[in-house]
């Protein structure tokens, strides 16, 4: 596997993890800690539905037991924030 397409599927992977963490969220934008934390959680338990996002991002919620301390407590934080500013607006 070449380097740029590891790159391209570690951010796909990370783009799934952001998602699912901010589902609430219209948006896709995602934190560098998000990706840091959840990427190899979502090789791990979700490499077999690369390139589908949505499919990366249903799988990454239903192994969400299954993640690393880290980044279920990404997940936690960044979907908090999230659900809060939605409640704001």
């Amino acid at each position: 596997m070449t380097s740029c397409h590891a790159s391209k599927i570690a951010l796909l992977f990370a783009i799934a993890a952001a998602a699912t963490a901010l589902s609430a969220s219209p948006s896709l934008a995602f934190s560098s800690e998000a990706q840091q934390m959840c990427t190899g959680d979502a090789m791990r338990l979700c490499g077999h539905e690369v390139p589908n996002i949505p499919r990366i991002t249903a799988c990454m919620a239903r192994n969400r037991a299954h993640v690393s301390p880290g980044c279920r407590a990404v997940m936690d934080r960044e979907g908090a924030a999230r659900r809060r500013a939605a409640a704001s607006d």
